[in-house]
């Protein structure tokens, strides 16, 4: 027998209801860049986690500051998960041509500050992207940042060290429990897994340290705590839009 598969909520990720008018009208000057992979989560969440968490964060972002949030880059560098089924990968130098590309698209509607909203850990090259931004033009920042983490990961009283909680664990599974519980098969409470020496990661990729794609406790995951992480994230996000646009005002959820 087949396990009923929950439908996708790929509307609930896009900008459904913008029209231009609306952004004429928002004169917002920072736009929001969500961006995910398209890899294996293990056997209980989906390929598209990271693409949904990005989302998720930069939706509630959205909902309180006056940004312009994009659709998102679904398709990012998994290359470490290549041993599983499912995940698909771009070039480094393919997703950085995409996210200067949409830059300067930006820059020429009169948008001249960009945060990319990283979802996958494994998008190292972005870092890049945002440094080399300098004198171009645009305005660049990579959210969220180590210490947004852990400042989110402190507020919502997540147990898993941050390293030990690489993939799959704690802090994913709790988001996805708050923002998409349907997206969360069984299973996720007997599936922990910590491998903390991973130094030779970038050489072997995941299946060196995993067998089931998990590195983490996402046993001890809860939706009360996604609900914090992300509303301790938005409110991280006031000081980026500070540095980005020192003119704008933060909303009212």
């Amino acid at each position: 027998m087949s396990v009923p598969r929950p439908r996708m909520p790929a509307l609930g990720m896009l900008p459904m209801e913008t029209t231009t008018r609306d952004v004429e009208e928002g004169h917002a000057d920072v736009a929001l860049l969500p961006i995910g992979s398209f890899e294996q989560h293990g056997p209980f969440l989906p390929l598209m986690t990271d693409t949904v968490i990005a989302c998720a964060i930069a939706r509630e972002v959205a909902a309180v500051h006056p940004v312009h949030l994009l659709p998102p880059v679904t398709i990012s560098c998994s290359h470490e998960h290549a041993a599983w089924p499912g995940t698909v990968s771009i070039s480094a130098a393919t997703l950085y041509a995409v996210v200067r590309d949409i830059a300067e698209s930006l820059r020429r509607s009169g948008i001249a500050n960009l945060v990319l909203v990283n979802g996958h850990g494994g998008n190292y090259v972005l870092r890049n992207v945002v440094q080399e931004s300098a004198g171009s033009g645009t305005r660049m920042a990579l959210f969220p940042g180590p210490a947004d983490w852990d400042t989110a990961r402190e507020r919502a009283g997540v147990r898993t060290p941050s390293y030990s909680d690489m993939h799959a664990g704690e802090v994913e599974t709790s988001i996805l429990l708050h923002d998409h519980p349907e997206l969360v098969r069984p299973g996720y409470e007997t599936s922990d897994w910590l491998a903390d020496d991973r130094k030779h990661l970038l050489s072997l990729g995941m299946r060196a340290y995993t067998e089931s794609g998990v590195i983490g406790r996402p046993s001890k995951a809860s939706a009360e705590k996604g609900r914090e992480l992300l509303t301790a994230l938005v409110d991280c996000f006031g000081a980026y839009l500070s540095l980005l646009s020192p003119g704008s005002r933060r909303g009212v959820r």
